[in-house]
């Protein structure tokens, strides 16, 4: 059977069904497919941040290298057909995400810090020159190229976690020794009321 593609979210929809059987008149979908939609959306739903990116002119050499800095970081990368990716997305109640499904695409899953994806693949662009951002997904808003440079810039989630632990502290520790000062001018003043008492 001769397939026909296209871009529209229409067409995605008919590609993602085409290949199923008819049951009832009906297409069905394939299982596998059903069952990559549901692992990409599952994985949407759980992560703190993604980005999706063009990764043409890699090198079988510098895909590993790529997967393995990934993996340090806790992020999980896969490659997926956009068909696939839009249906996944609108699963997940995003959109916006169709305008950036065009040509190859792979899907980097901060499944533990939203800056991860980011900060990994624009080093990683940086070094090698290869590969391109196409837009980013933090919660169910797609945010464009420039918005995950800005996210790669950011400190990882340790450093922002001390720092908002430090800016907590110094406040905490002003309460504690002004609460102290109380709690000993309290006493100083039970003290003199008792000697009072036992001297009357």
């Amino acid at each position: 059977m001769m397939l026909m593609i296209c871009r529209e979210p229409v067409c995605q929809v008919r590609f993602f069904y085409r290949q199923g059987e008819k049951q009832g008149g009906e297409t069905v979908p394939k299982p596998q497919k059903v069952a990559i939609v549901d692992d990409i959306s599952k994985k949407m739903a759980e992560s703190k941040g993604i980005v999706l990116v063009d990764y043409r002119g890699l090198t079988v050499k510098e895909d590993t290298e790529l997967r393995k800095r990934f993996r340090e970081a806790g992020v999980e990368y896969q490659v997926h057909k956009n068909t696939l990716l839009s249906i996944a997305a609108k699963n997940q109640g995003i959109e916006g995400l169709d305008q950036f499904l065009a040509g190859p695409t792979a899907i980097a899953f901060g499944l533990e810090d939203p800056v991860a994806p980011a900060k990994v693949l624009k080093d990683f662009i940086k070094e090698r020159k290869k590969m391109e951002i196409k837009c980013g997904i933090l919660g169910d808003k797609v945010i464009d190229v420039k918005e995950v440079e800005a996210l790669a810039d950011l400190p990882p989630k340790e450093e922002l976690l001390g720092t908002l632990v430090r800016s907590l502290q110094n406040p905490i520790a002003g309460l504690v020794n002004c609460l102290h000062g109380n709690i000993r001018n309290f006493v100083y003043v039970l003290e003199a009321v008792r000697k009072q008492k036992e001297s009357a």
